[in-house]
């Protein structure tokens, strides 16, 4: 009965102590992210500040609007696939796998299997650190301008 009672309690401690979850680093984030990420009524994503952002900028960005507007109620999961990302980004498919391969080799994106296809979401224990890296690049470029 004792090493149950320890389970339960180091269960419980860990559950008290230990446990986040997304919605506070979306909470954290908010301010940053909707510098760059918009969501329509039926829960599409737009980006702000396309044309100063990379491919694999643009992705990420477009990986953490679906996290908000699944969050929001708008859009029944946040992971996506190739087309989509091909399609809303108007990225060739030639760009955007190596980009792909780059943001899941160096963790920041994962692959989620479904069925014979792969979809992709963003790890959320990077989307602070890349929105204020975004954040921190937009205001630089916003300087060197005229």
């Amino acid at each position: 009965m004792a090493i149950k009672k320890s389970v339960r309690d180091l269960k419980q401690r860990i559950i008290d102590e230990m446990y986040t979850d997304e919605s506070g680093v979306l909470e954290r984030c908010f301010d940053q992210a909707k510098e760059f990420v918009q969501i329509t009524r039926e829960g599409g994503i737009v980006l702000a500040h396309k044309d100063r952002l990379t491919g694999k900028e643009q992705i990420m960005l477009y990986l953490i609007g679906k996290v908000y507007a699944k969050t929001a109620g708008k859009a029944t999961g946040d992971d996506v696939g190739n087309e989509e990302l091909a399609t809303e980004l108007g990225i060739p498919m030639g760009s955007l796998r190596p980009w792909l391969k780059a943001l899941r080799d160096a963790n920041m994106v994962k692959s989620i299997r479904k069925n014979r296809h792969t979809n992709h979401a963003v790890q959320l224990n990077v989307v602070e650190r890349f929105l204020l890296s975004a954040i921190k690049k937009l205001r630089d470029t916003k300087e060197k301008k005229p």
